[in-house]
């Protein structure tokens, strides 16, 4: 038995999010889409949880309560956390978007999301780091999801 027949059948993806409603119907979409989601309403529960370092993908808004998605993002990498991450912000600037590039942040999405974008690019990316595409199938994502988005 290989380390990889001790995965779980669904990745485990990290959801941060301050906002209940936002977080309870990306939950419920990423859930959907066959993730294991665990969802979190401050940086400081996601990290303060030991599990959190077996995830396959962050979902992090920006603008937290207690925090922001790039100084969580960091705080993970100092962990050594390797995992990709996607950052979700209602306020995109050229400058927000660098600096998450910059953190390592794989795709930027502005709010409001469309529907199911977030579940594609996860599953994309979760496959990708695995490098296995045929574990979780992947739909098609248009190109440059994971470029920074950022208005002009």
């Amino acid at each position: 038995m290989t380390n990889k027949d001790l995965r779980p059948a669904f990745p485990m993806l990290l959801l941060l999010e301050d906002d209940p409603a936002v977080r309870r119907s990306l939950q419920m979409i990423l859930q959907g889409q066959g993730f294991h989601v665990r969802a979190y309403g401050s940086a400081a529960m996601l990290l303060k949880d030991p599990d959190a370092a077996k995830a396959a993908c962050l979902v992090t808004d920006y603008r937290l309560a207690d925090a922001n998605g790039i100084e969580v993002l960091t705080t993970l990498r100092g962990r050594g956390w390797p995992g990709p991450a996607i950052l979700i912000t209602g306020h995109g600037s050229r400058e927000l978007g660098q600096r998450a590039l910059d953190a390592s942040f794989a795709v930027i999405f502005e709010k409001p999301l469309r529907q199911f974008s977030l579940a594609k690019a996860a599953r994309r990316l979760v496959h990708a780091n695995e490098g296995e595409s045929n574990k979780f199938p992947c739909e098609k994502v248009p190109r440059g999801m994971r470029q920074a988005r950022t208005k002009p």
